[in-house]
């Protein structure tokens, strides 16, 4: 039996380790930060245009978003945006957007995407959705875990059990980020993959779960699909959403799913975590620098920069920087200090700064 494949795009985050160029108006999903001129959400739109037309994509964002995420995906249609009244983590985004493609077709395969990940291998990573997407044609919860390069201690993990079928594997366990130790041995077991917060399941399939995990979300939902039939759906939305538990989909339905599934891949992934992964996907000159800018740069090496059209930059003698210029606010810090942006825009929230 053929089914139809739908994409939902988690679009709600805010990003503040991109600040000052990602605000809570414009956060990372909607910037080019991954080397060309596209921002992050349209490249993953356009990444899965081969497995899914537009008119099958679902994003999910915030009210405050909906607008400025409508426009960046001008090829999809407007009831496409779903517009969540406020963040209520993973769980209740995919359960409600399950919720929205069981409607259009009962036996639809649904695959759950971020939308701001950046893929050096589009083609492999096209394969490898395929093969999960086949994974759960059956019913079964299927993810995509990234086979590890280094013993990284920033993602969580999953172990792999036992193989199904060609590049599909049980799941034995997640494991919540670990120590340096830990990453080592899981890196050196080779059993071991990164949690990459891809999904894949047949969209009954996944809200069985939910009725079975978290039964008072699933009623809710079911309410919504009841809402909508009325055509009151945005407002019962907007009046009970609060209302939903604040959980995780890993947390709250995949570590205790019935059955699950893990698709090991390698395709150039990176979650884009910080200034300091832009300055490598960036093209870089002689000197090692990543410029976005009109830049002088002399005697400087290893630095990233990027500021507005016609402002120049100059640096001389320095090293490994990052500068970003976004007209109000200019940031410096050194690469290596990149995680570090967010204690700025802590200090920023506690002052109750609009530049945030």
């Amino acid at each position: 039996m053929s089914r139809s494949v739908y994409a939902v795009i988690m679009a709600g985050g805010s990003g503040t380790r991109f600040w000052p160029a990602s605000r809570g108006s414009r956060p990372k999903q909607l910037l080019p930060l991954a080397g060309g001129d596209l921002s992050l959400i349209a490249e993953t739109v356009e990444r899965i245009a081969p497995l899914v037309p537009s008119e099958r994509v679902l994003v999910v964002t915030s009210e405050l978003l909906a607008e400025a995420t409508a426009a960046e995906l001008s090829m999809l249609p407007p009831e496409n945006i779903l517009a969540e009244p406020l963040g209520r983590n993973t769980a209740p985004c995919v359960g409600w957007a399950a919720a929205h493609v069981r409607r259009r077709d009962p036996s639809a395969i649904m695959m759950v995407l971020p939308a701001d990940h950046h893929i050096g291998d589009p083609e492999t990573f096209r394969k490898t959705l395929a093969t999960a997407i086949a994974a759960a044609a059956d019913g079964a919860l299927v993810t995509v875990g990234i086979l590890p390069t280094r013993p990284e201690t920033g993602y969580g993990y999953i172990e792999q059990g036992e193989r199904i079928s060609d590049g599909v594997y049980a799941v034995t366990r997640f494991v919540e980020k670990p120590d340096l130790a830990r990453a080592e041995q899981f890196l050196a077991s080779g059993g071991f993959v990164w949690n990459s917060g891809m999904f894949f399941f047949r969209a009954d399939a996944v809200l069985a779960e939910f009725e079975r995990q978290l039964p008072a979300m699933a009623a809710q939902l079911t309410e919504y699909d009841a809402a909508a039939k009325e055509g009151r759906e945005a407002e019962v939305v907007r009046s009970t959403y609060a209302s939903l538990e604040s959980v995780s989909f890993d947390h709250g339905i995949m570590e205790r799913a019935q059955r699950i599934a893990v698709v090991p891949g390698s395709f150039g992934w990176s979650d884009l975590g910080s200034w300091t992964t832009a300055y490598e996907l960036a093209s870089k000159d002689a000197a090692e620098n990543a410029v976005r800018a009109d830049g002088v740069l002399v005697d400087s090496s290893g630095c990233y920069v990027s500021a507005p059209n016609g402002k120049l930059v100059a640096l001389v003698g320095l090293h490994d920087l990052v500068v970003v210029d976004t007209g109000d606010v200019l940031l410096v810090m050194p690469r290596e200090r990149a995680q570090d942006v967010r204690a700025v825009v802590d200090v920023l929230k506690s002052r109750r700064d609009p530049r945030v």
